[in-house]
């Protein structure tokens, strides 16, 4: 597995490199990067082959764009893909009348919530100004799921397959942009989505991972029939995939059950057996599926960066993903790297 390898992003007729430089970090989430360090790492994914930036106005209220568009902008945009997300708006305040959390010191603008069709329209065209293109080359619905919507979530989910998609449809038929689809943080919706609407691709966060199959059941065999891709984030389920079931680890962005500490010492155990680091393991799993051509991994400084990309060469025997399966943790129908 090369991070630098294209593959064809579904039927967009785009392709894209395996690995995905994602920008939420460079929004200063949960705690500040500087400016220096956000602009080496997005050299030093470039260096190493990757053609893939994914970014979004909520990353820092805007500053991630910003940080990207700043840091591509004496590059030949044929050369790269960037997408973008729409289903909230920005607008300009004073920092003291501004709730940044969980974001810190990020760019001074008030974000809010908007599926309308005008809303996404203006939404597309400022995240045009901030990254400085002229294109984005897809476009993600974000965040129309129940974990980020609560009891509001069919509601907003209806305003979104109206508003956002009359929207993302004719910039799609346009020309404007090459692929639309959603981006959330479960399988379900996304299923959903793509049964009423005629959607290119998907950004799932930490739904189709090591301990996590259930999406193999309908919606990656719909992406498969209808020609959609699917880019997946949050490989590592926000931490344990990453660190092993140490004291402390993350799962979901809450401290790992007991279950799930119990199946990752039992994959460690089997990765020990074969000497694979197990994050390795975890993000090479996810790209064997033929409904997702690329990995989307944000970090925090290059040394986090250049790990991932080592860990996503690493050289796997076709033995391990037999033994995983023969143990029972991994599904039988799951694709594995060949």
């Amino acid at each position: 597995m090369r991070p630098d390898e294209k593959r064809k992003f579904g039927r967009s007729g785009v392709d894209v490199t395996a690995f995905a430089f994602g920008t939420a970090p460079l929004g200063n989430f949960l705690r500040e990067v500087d400016e220096g360090i956000a602009n080496d790492m997005i050299q030093c994914a470039w260096d190493a082959g990757v053609r893939f930036y994914d970014t979004s106005p909520m990353y820092g209220h805007g500053l991630a764009e910003l940080r990207l568009g700043h840091s591509l902008r004496w590059k030949k945009r044929d050369d790269f893909v960037v997408s973008s997300k729409v289903g909230r708006r920005l607008r300009a305040a004073k920092r003291s009348e501004i709730d940044f959390s969980p974001w810190n010191n990020a760019a001074p603008n008030i974000m809010d919530f908007d599926y309308s069709f005008d809303g996404t329209m203006r939404s597309f065209e400022d995240s045009l100004q901030r990254l400085a293109l002229e294109r984005i080359d897809f476009l993600f619905i974000h965040d129309i799921d129940r974990f980020t919507q609560g009891d509001n979530q069919p509601e907003v989910f209806r305003q979104a397959m109206d508003g956002c998609w009359r929207a993302l449809e004719r910039l799609r038929s346009e020309g404007v942009v090459k692929a639309i689809g959603v981006g959330v943080n479960e399988w379900e919706v996304c299923y959903e989505a793509l049964l009423q609407r005629d959607f290119d691709c998907f950004l799932l966060a930490g739904r189709y991972t090591l301990l996590e199959q259930e999406a193999l059941d309908k919606f990656l065999p719909l992406c498969e029939a209808r020609g959609a891709a699917v880019v997946i984030g949050g490989g590592f389920n926000s931490g344990i995939l990453a660190t092993g079931a140490v004291p402390g680890a993350k799962y979901n962005y809450s401290p790992a059950p007991e279950v799930i500490m119990e199946r990752v010492v039992r994959i460690e155990a089997v990765c020990r057996d074969y000497g694979v680091p197990l994050p390795a393991a975890a993000l090479q799993f996810v790209v064997a599926h033929p409904a997702i051509p690329s990995f989307c991994a944000g970090t925090r400084n290059t040394g986090q960066l250049e790990q991932n990309l080592k860990w996503f060469s690493y050289p796997i025997p076709s033995e391990f993903w037999a033994d995983l399966k023969k143990r029972g943790l991994l599904r039988e129908n799951a694709p594995v790297p060949i």
